[in-house]
């Protein structure tokens, strides 16, 4: 595994319950954009961590 690989490598889960059917539309929405919703998920969590460290 090369450097680069080992940073990117995703050895955490976060668990969270949310309605059924705003699940199924999230990821609905999600495939229609060509991406996944735990894409849609990290990147949010990674945008909300640089703008709090920002702030």
């Amino acid at each position: 595994m090369t450097r680069s690989n080992q940073k990117k490598h995703k050895d955490g889960q976060l668990v969270i319950r949310i309605n059924k059917g705003v699940r199924d539309e999230f990821i609905n929405m999600c495939d229609g954009m060509d991406t996944t919703a735990a894409r849609e998920i990290r990147r949010f969590i990674n945008e909300f961590m640089i703008e709090r460290r920002n702030s």
